[in-house]
């Protein structure tokens, strides 16, 4: 196996056809709809046609959820509502249809695929295809200790970047990007303070299930403390994931950078896979601009994160669910973009005004087929007035 460059990312990576982006803000123009009646719509759509180099721009048929989950060792301080190595239980939640993610994405008719990092569960009780990924089980407790190893940081952004060439390679056109952790924000907030340079109680917030004041205090200070250890790693992305991260956000910024080589589009949810695309963004600086925003959640890490990438979010429903759920909201608009994009009639072309055919004159009298008028006809007749070739008149 090669050695992981992650510089290489920078010259794999492409910006979306800026010239069919141009072609496809041309081709709206001559659309039914005056431009800028659909608002962001409009936008989204030549965002498509440049991602998929397509004008007009295909509808989206194939979307796919993917979900990275993992234990953070950092729960056991007591930073979420939720007990440490609760994972595997939210995560045979999904897979058995019962959790929000799995519901909306049932009802979007969007298939859900869930990979098992670093759960701290048995990997028995879950399917092979869920499992067959796992890095390891659980992370380390990041406020005093490595995540993991980075042999391990390496084994997981390759199961990443392998995954999003199995998406890629299967047709899959759109993904729905979303984690499910215990103690994942903490992680996240970690990395989106040290990348932003700004302190940990401007980035922790309330968690995917809301935390009391004495949690947030703990929270708060598991981050201070963890982000000591991450500034002077900061230079070396990956091996930042091994000490703050964890296998599943070291294997979702893996599968966002590989998306980008493939010129997959990528929906983010929330705070977790916002901080794994600012990890991305800092690997390679175009990789951002195949990503969207799906919703904004109120976690004041996924703001600044977003802030810093230049990505507005869709919607602004604050959910903070996890599970891509928030991500899978946005996806009808999304769709729909696409599909007045590509479906709104030319409007019809305005033809030019015609000239009106001049009124013929009447004849003169003696000019008709009854006149006088021929060879022997008198001088100043009408047979005079028209010269002849060679004539001197």
């Amino acid at each position: 196996m090669s050695p992981l460059n992650l510089d290489d990312f920078t010259d794999l990576i492409e910006r979306p056809d800026g010239g069919v982006r141009r072609d496809a803000e041309a081709y709206r123009e001559r659309r039914t709809v005056p431009p800028g009646a659909l608002g962001r719509l409009d936008d989204l759509g030549e965002w498509l046609a440049a991602a998929q180099s397509a004008v007009p721009v295909r509808p989206i048929e194939h979307p796919r959820a993917v979900l990275f989950a993992g234990d953070h060792g950092v729960a056991v301080v007591g930073v979420s509502a939720r007990p440490a190595g609760e994972a595997g239980r939210l995560v045979r939640a999904v897979l058995e249809g019962g959790s929000p993610g799995s519901v909306l994405a049932r009802g979007l008719g969007v298939p859900v695929r869930v990979i098992d990092m670093s759960l701290e569960s048995d990997p028995g009780g879950l399917p092979d295809e869920v499992v067959r990924h796992r890095v390891r089980r659980g992370s380390g407790r990041i406020d005093v200790e490595d995540a993991m190893t980075l042999e391990e940081a390496e084994a997981a952004f390759r199961a990443g970047v392998a995954i999003a060439d199995e998406e890629a390679d299967s047709g899959t056109d759109l993904v729905v990007l979303g984690d499910i952790s215990v103690g994942g924000t903490t992680a996240a907030a970690v990395l989106v303070a040290a990348l932003c340079g700004t302190d940990a109680s401007v980035v922790t917030g309330r968690g995917g299930q809301a935390i009391d004041d004495l949690t947030w205090m703990r929270k708060c200070a598991a981050v201070r403390d963890a982000l000591r250890r991450a500034r002077p790693v900061l230079g070396d992305q990956l091996q930042l994931l091994a000490t703050v991260g964890g296998p599943d956000l070291a294997a979702m910024t893996g599968f966002l950078l590989q998306s980008a080589v493939r010129k997959m589009p990528v929906i983010l949810d929330g705070v977790v896979s916002a901080a794994c695309a600012l990890v991305g963004q800092r690997v390679a600086f175009r990789a951002p601009d195949w990503w969207l925003a799906g919703q904004r959640s109120g976690e004041p890490a996924q703001a600044k994160a977003l802030d810093r990438m230049a990505l507005e979010p869709l919607l602004d429903h604050g959910v903070t669910v996890g599970e891509g759920a928030g991500a899978l909201l946005a996806l009808p608009l999304v769709q729909a973009a696409a599909r007045l994009a590509a479906e709104l009639p030319e409007a019809a072309a305005v033809p030019a005004a015609e000239e009106t055919p001049e009124e013929p004159s009447e004849p003169d009298s003696g000019s008709g087929p009854d006149s006088d008028s021929g060879p022997d006809s008198e001088p100043g007749t009408a047979s005079e007035s028209t010269p002849s070739p060679g004539s001197d008149a």
